[in-house]
């Protein structure tokens, strides 16, 4: 893509979803996205209600008369986005391809950090780690992430979620939130993942969005015709018209997702999901509410 084409997408994509962020998300945010714990501020004397667990005995025995420490919750976080983009991503028969609405949101998320005043990095990956971009704060550091959101090439076509969970736990090794961004379509849909899913999870705070198009979900009846694997690049010819096998193809859809919806609630993660065609407003919102 050339600069100037590269820029006029950053900035379109900087507008519509800073002001996204700005209008709608900051707050929910901010209410669903706690800090790590709590940091000392300041002494005061006792007063009556007051937890004995929080005296500060040293104060205490200076001035004669107990005191107790003021804790403030520590509100700066890391904030890591998990993007997947193996091949499956170019797929979309609606409004837009997966990739772009990928795009979308982790912007939205990036400016609803640093309005925040969090860090934020981004791991790409498809089934091996394409690139990372350590933590860092401010408006020019968004703006590279988007430049890389909108024009990054990977190397590789297939889908690892487990190893980018193996990863992120190995490379990010204070407590953070991390988004994963994917259609979640990967072969090692399995105990491995779960696994994996379950170790990020006890060491960090994950949330999983997965981004689908209708299309993947049901068959359309329209004759013969070549489909091609984007991860594989093979093609096989598919008989639409065959009742048999849009009905498999539906099961199939219905089994993988179950599937991933087990996998995330016995690891404990929170989960959305979104189709292409779909405003992706409403389901953040409610997810941010849901943990607020």
């Amino acid at each position: 893509m050339e600069t100037s084409d590269l820029l006029k997408k950053v900035r379109h994509i900087e507008i519509k979803t800073r002001g996204l962020s700005k209008n709608i998300f900051a707050g929910e945010y901010h209410s669903a996205f706690k800090g790590r714990g709590m940091t000392f501020s300041e002494v005061r004397e006792y007063q009556y209600g007051d937890a004995i667990r929080d005296v500060d005995w040293n104060v205490t025995a200076r001035f004669n008369h107990p005191y107790v420490k003021i804790f403030e919750e520590e509100r700066e976080l890391t904030v890591m986005l998990l993007i997947d983009v193996s091949s499956s991503k170019e797929f979309g028969t609606h409004t837009q391809l997966k990739r772009n609405m990928i795009t979308e949101i982790a912007a939205v998320l990036s400016f609803s950090a640093i309005k925040n005043n969090d860090k934020i990095g981004v791991i790409f990956f498809s089934d091996k780690i394409e690139k990372f971009i350590p933590p860092k704060k401010g408006r020019k550091h968004i703006l590279r992430i988007i430049r890389e959101l909108i024009d990054f090439k990977p190397e590789n076509k297939g889908t690892n979620i487990t190893e980018a969970l193996k990863y992120f736990t190995n490379v990010i090794k204070k407590r953070c939130t991390a988004f994963i961004l994917s259609d979640f379509i990967d072969d090692g849909i399995d105990d491995t993942l779960e696994d994996a899913f379950k170790i990020a999870n006890k060491k960090h705070d994950i949330v999983a969005l997965k981004i689908y198009d209708k299309r993947e979900t049901q068959m359309p009846a329209i004759g013969l015709v070549k489909m091609k694997d984007a991860e594989t690049d093979k093609y096989i010819w598919v008989d639409t018209s065959n009742k048999l096998v849009r009905d498999n193809y539906e099961k199939s859809w219905k089994e993988t997702e179950l599937k991933q919806h087990t996998i995330f609630k016995k690891s404990g993660v929170d989960y959305i999901s979104v189709a292409t065609d779909e405003d992706y407003i409403k389901p953040l919102i409610g997810l941010f509410k849901r943990r607020g």
